[in-house]
């Protein structure tokens, strides 16, 4: 099974704020509750989260490899992660428009370990709401 997800947050903030913000791969790790830490590697850009999902079969955390494998700054950002547990893909798209900048986010979480699609199910609502209030926290204090 496979947890598909699109949301779309509206911003009273410049693109570029919300560029800055959602292509940068520390800023949007932190916004997630799963991902206890991570490290980023600051001449690719590449990530490593570790992140503890409360399934019975992953009893410590896990490592997904992220990377951008396609950006088109300051438009669009699409990164992949990979570990033996799940695949994440993730793909943000900021629109400007006359009164707002638009950010349309899109997920697709493939589980290789039972459990992982239904916690997605379940929790991936509150981890978008998650990026949405610390991306709003992060352009705020930019204006």
């Amino acid at each position: 099974m496979t947890v598909r997800v699109r949301r779309v947050f509206e911003f009273d903030a410049p693109p570029e704020a919300v560029w800055d913000f959602i292509a940068d791969p520390s800023k949007r790790a932190d916004a997630i509750s799963v991902v206890e830490r991570y490290e980023v590697d600051e001449g690719t850009g590449a990530a490593t989260w570790h992140v503890r999902l409360p399934i019975p079969l992953v009893k410590s955390t896990a490592r997904v490899e992220t990377e951008d494998v396609e950006r088109d700054p300051p438009r669009y950002v699409k990164f992949v992660g990979k570990s033996s547990v799940l695949r994440v893909t993730g793909e943000h798209t900021v629109e400007s428009t006359d009164s707002h900048t638009r950010l349309v986010n899109e997920f697709v979480v493939d589980g290789r370990v039972p459990g992982v699609e239904r916690f997605f199910k379940r929790n991936l609502d509150e981890e978008l709401e998650n990026l949405e209030r610390a991306l709003s926290r992060a352009v705020e204090s930019e204006s």
